[in-house]
């Protein structure tokens, strides 16, 4: 698609279209910004062979498996070929990984989505040294989170909510479990609570000695029941849902209900005796994100939080003797953050946790004993993702030193603690590192460079060894599209890290409608130096000025900022998106009486907080996509980390609300949402719907038949965003 061709048609032709076509136009002139037609070109994922000196690539064909040399990129060998295996013909693959021996591949291929990240597929298992591709099972046709041991010798997978264990060497399969039964009991992955709001996709851990596994249960059998319609839909076509809908049934616990009992395991493999890991009477233990075995060690360390999630216990369990030491306990007065049990790193001779004890998160590493051995940053800035140590004792992490809009990748100095950065301190960059830290990518972008990613070679002066991928003609294509500009409002005297898209052809002169557009939900940042190209730019491209601010309780900031919203969300939220939509009605070339809002998910709940504003509402118009409209009907995990339970804290979930807001409901609004999202449910718009009839008012709604929470595939983006657009036409222009 010339995209020169599509900026060149105004808005004015379109009201000389019929409505069908003018709407239709829409939807294709923004397909150029959003998903997938704005997706930038990314470096091939690189998986590294142990000693990092080579990786492995999938080529673009999906048929083969190559290896090339790390330092000079030069093809070492074709590691597997489909046309050529041994055993077992494929025809293509959809991805690999790596046994951590070196000796074997796991590959898949026809994946089949379960939620919105887990995922089960047909599985093999490629022997590289003899070329003998075979089954991961010959029992079960797909599987689950297979996880193969260190020794390469073993593979553990779930199937049918079972754990079954694959021994290669002797082409053997025996199960783990029995007792695995849909809406019941879930062995080895994790629930789809874990799965959204933990971040995991499996909960299985092999000893480094490969005698022993360890696993997760989840006893689900008392989560209610949820029940969605699977409706027919032209982007899917399931034939038996066109006259009769399906009915997609899992457990979804929503704030205050019963959530999965969840145990840990262990299975022998010499002896195949299962032992349940007994914590005791332990109050604190409602929930456990993560199991893993320390390095070189039989010692597991199970991560366990209470309901409040503001009390996290690290745990060391001998799994043959079931012993259960308490090694660590880490209390907030908020929630912890979520990086805290997510990222923990284990090392060889200790692990490395990032906290934000001290106002902002920085790493801290601790002794397989509990004992803290050193703080390895400080300062007003927080780590944002830790990589590691090379033989040196360096450390290598990103952070918000160079300030909260950009993110910077440094190395530390372990004895003075030197501190040099690999990269411009303006702009987005993260890093990649092969094993052993001798090699690393950089992916670096800016509001006004592209991404791209390069390959070094890790020396005293990092030296670039060549280009992986870039964008030059990507960003050329949009070369005269209009660009954030970042700026600053306040709010209660507080100052909002806020961005700025001026419509082309920009003349200060003039009024212009505004379209704010934000997310707002805790630990999110949305104003960022990094490259964007979206529906935003289009809308300055058609006159529209476009604002977007993180207010308090967003990301990138102090710990003090972030959680100013708890036990209240919305709160914050609402008061500081208004005074940014009344600053911006003060600016020179704005029309105050034609300011808009918009967003999705969180973003889309305060969206409709706004919109309910009771005195002086700045806003004309508003587009609420997959809204939250009460915190009751949202899952445990996410909602009590920040607001508690219901019982323990009614006032908030009742103000909270938009559900509650209706009667103040003040400019035109549009809803959408896809009726098959599991994670939002559909009945948080069809309650605020029933709720709006009850109060004497309405709402434009517009549905996505049989999509999820992210509503994509079939170009529904440019059909989201080309609505939102036709809306805001009518209601601002």
């Amino acid at each position: 698609m010339n995209l020169k061709s599509i900026l060149s048609v105004s808005l004015l032709s379109l009201a000389f279209l019929p409505m069908s076509a003018a709407m239709s136009k829409i939807v294709k002139d923004i397909a150029p910004f959003v998903t997938p037609w704005n997706a930038v070109k990314r470096a091939p994922a690189m998986q590294f062979a142990p000693d990092g000196m080579s990786y492995y690539a999938l080529a673009d064909d999906g048929k083969k498996i190559i290896q090339y040399d790390t330092a000079t990129g030069n093809q070492i060998a074709v590691t597997l070929d489909v046309a050529k295996t041994r055993e077992t013909k494929i025809e293509s693959i959809e991805g690999f990984s790596v046994s951590d021996d070196g000796t074997r591949l796991m590959v898949y291929r026809e994946p089949e989505m379960i939620y919105r990240h887990s995922f089960t597929a047909e599985y093999y298992v490629f022997e590289i040294k003899r070329n003998i591709l075979l089954p991961l099972s010959t029992e079960h046709p797909r599987q689950q989170a297979p996880v193969i041991s260190p020794d390469g010798k073993m593979v553990a997978f779930v199937a049918d909510n079972n754990i079954y264990l694959r021994k290669l060497v002797f082409n053997t399969e025996v199960a783990v479990t029995t007792d695995g039964k849909k809406n019941e009991i879930i062995n080895g992955v994790p629930d789809w609570t874990y799965e959204e709001e933990f971040k995991t996709n499996g909960s299985m851990a092999w000893s480094p000695d490969c005698t022993t596994l360890c696993f997760i249960k989840y006893n689900e059998s008392k989560v209610p029941l949820y029940n969605m319609e699977q409706y027919y839909s032209y982007c899917q076509k399931v034939p038996e849902h066109e006259l009769y809908p399906g009915v997609m049934e899992y457990k979804y616990p929503v704030a205050g209900e019963q959530n999965s009992v969840v145990s840990v395991h262990s299975y022998d493999i010499d002896t195949r005796r299962l032992k349940q890991i007994s914590f005791g009477e332990d109050k604190y233990i409602e929930y456990i994100p993560r199991i893993a075995y320390q390095p070189e060690s039989d010692q597991l360390i199970v991560t366990t939080l209470n309901r409040e999630q503001n009390r996290m216990e690290l745990f060391t369990v001998n799994p043959k003797s079931t012993v259960v030491k308490s090694l660590l306990v880490e209390q907030d007065n908020a929630w912890i953050t979520p990086a805290t049990y997510e990222e923990m790193v284990y090392e060889k001779d200790c692990f490395v946790m990032l906290s934000s004890r001290s106002g902002y998160a920085h790493l801290y590493a601790y002794s397989y004993s509990g004992a803290l051995l050193s703080q390895l940053t400080s300062g007003n800035y927080n780590i944002t993702e830790y990589y590691g140590k090379d033989a040196a004792g360096n450390i290598y992490y990103q952070s918000t030193s160079a300030g909260p809009l950009n993110r910077v990748v440094s190395v530390k100095e372990p004895k003075k603690g030197v501190v040099t950065d690999l990269t411009p301190v303006a702009g987005t960059h993260s890093a990649q590192f092969a094993p052993g830290m001798k090699f690393f990518t950089l992916t670096s972008s800016s509001v006004s460079e592209a991404p791209a990613t390069r390959l070094y070679a890790n020396e005293k002066k990092p030296k670039e060894l060549r280009v992986l991928v870039e964008n030059h003609s990507f960003a050329e294509r949009y070369g005269n599209v209009p660009k954030r500009e970042f700026t600053t409002f306040t709010s209660d005297g507080v100052e909002l890290n806020a961005y700025i898209i001026k419509p082309a052809g920009f003349n200060p002169s003039r009024k212009y409608p505004v379209i704010m557009t934000q997310y707002s939900g805790p630990g999110s940042q949305q104003v960022l130096n990094s490259w964007s190209m979206d529906w935003q730019n289009f809308a300055a491209l058609n006159g529209y000025v476009v604002v977007c601010a993180d207010g308090r309780g967003t990301g990138g900031r102090d710990r003090a900022f972030e959680t100013i919203v708890y036990k209240n969300l919305g709160h914050y939220e609402t008061i500081d998106q208004v005074n940014v939509a009344r600053q911006v009605a003060r600016l020179p070339y704005v029309d105050a009486t034609k300011i808009a809002m918009t967003g999705w998910s969180y973003g889309g709940y305060e969206t409709l907080m706004c919109a309910s504003v009771a005195d002086d509402n700045p806003f004309a118009a508003a587009v609420s996509i997959a809204p939250v409209t009460d915190w009751r009907f949202y899952d445990t995990i996410y909602t009590e980390r920040y607001m508690l339970t219901p019982q323990m804290n009614p006032d908030g979930y009742e103000e909270s609300a938009p559900l509650n807001r209706t009667s103040s409901l003040n400019c035109p609004l549009l809803i959408m949402y896809g009726t098959l999202d599991d994670n939002v449910h559909p009945a948080n718009t069809l309650n605020y719907v029933s709720k709006l009839q009850f109060d004497g008012q309405f709402c434009d709604m517009f549905v996505f038949p049989a999509m999820n929470h992210s509503i994509y595939g079939c170009g529904a983006r440019a059909v989201v965003y080309g609505k939102m657009m036709d809306f805001f036409n009518k209601n601002l222009k």
